[in-house]
């Protein structure tokens, strides 16, 4: 082989190594951090940035990290958290976040295993303070979106004290179950709790029957009593009135008021068809019958 052959092919040989050591590429759902000798000299397509494509760098003296620019999700392992109650409660959540700062993000974290790790910790810490102060209902049930919102706030909020140069996007509790241990005894509590608060919201409701039951009698009662006194007094104004009536009446025509009081008598005594009465022939009583309504003249 020619020297001359030999001589291009090592020549290409260290063009290939020079050009592997100087071109990189960087996809659009990656940033990359340029480091010198251990140290981070540039950013290349950060969040809020497009320069994603062939670059270059200093062959040999330059090394390039990247990191994932789209959102990470990260599967904490499950933890046993103590309730308001002394109550243990196995928590199974994730977080969503992304890297929003590579170049802090390496200072602080160096890699994704390391970032991994201490917001598994970050997640903890927030689960164990914040369910730690909540009753076991308003975890499993009534106020699980507000406490979720709060471990997330309390996490993202850490984290950027904490200078990760990450932003926490999401906290999510997937699952929040009792012990199969704690299990029945738990539900056998808060089976007798709702027994007892329902016999108390029986007991109030039957108290509050007897006071409208009361309240209801003693309204029917004055109502009563008003009607009936109301009912005397028309009557006696009614009753005074005919007599004054019929004493006017009595005044002007003495004979026909004897004959209505004799008619009103005979209604009362024989109107019903099933009295018998035992009388002289020639009774005062039956004079109308003989002489009609003259018979009381005299």
């Amino acid at each position: 082989m020619p020297r001359r052959t030999i001589l291009y092919a090592i020549l290409a040989l260290v063009l290939v190594v020079l050009l592997a050591n100087t071109l990189f590429v960087v996809d659009q759902r990656e940033q990359a951090l340029v480091l010198r000798f251990g140290e981070p000299v540039r950013v290349i397509n950060q969040p809020g940035r497009t320069e994603a494509g062939l670059k270059a760098k200093v062959p040999f003296l330059e090394n390039v990290i990247k990191f994932d620019k789209r959102n990470l999700a990260l599967e904490a392992q499950q933890e046993e958290v103590i309730v308001a109650a002394q109550e243990r409660l196995v928590v199974d959540a994730f977080v969503r976040y992304r890297i929003i700062d590579p170049l802090q993000f390496y200072r602080t974290l160096r890699d994704e295993r390391t970032a991994v790790d201490r917001i598994e910790r970050l997640l903890s810490s927030s689960l164990r303070q914040i369910l730690g102060a909540a009753a076991l209902e308003d975890v499993v049930a009534t106020r699980r979106a507000q406490l979720t919102l709060q471990i997330r706030d309390d996490v993202a909020r850490r984290a950027v004290s904490s200078r990760f140069g990450i932003e926490v996007i999401d906290v999510r509790i997937r699952r929040a179950d009792l012990p199969p241990q704690n299990q029945e005894a738990v539900f056998r509590r808060m089976e007798s709790q709702r027994q007892q608060r329902a016999a108390e919201i029986r007991a109030v409701g039957e108290q509050q029957k007897r006071e409208l039951i009361a309240s209801a009698d003693r309204e029917v009662t004055i109502t009563l009593s008003q009607a009936q006194e109301l009912g005397e007094t028309t009557r006696g104004e009614g009753d005074a009135q005919r007599t004054r009536i019929f004493a006017q009446a009595y005044g002007k025509d003495p004979s026909f008021a004897a004959f209505y009081r004799s008619m009103q008598a005979y209604e009362a005594s024989l109107g019903q068809g099933e009295t018998t009465m035992v009388l002289s022939p020639d009774s005062a009583f039956f004079r109308y019958f003989e002489q009609g309504p003259s018979g009381g003249r005299r």
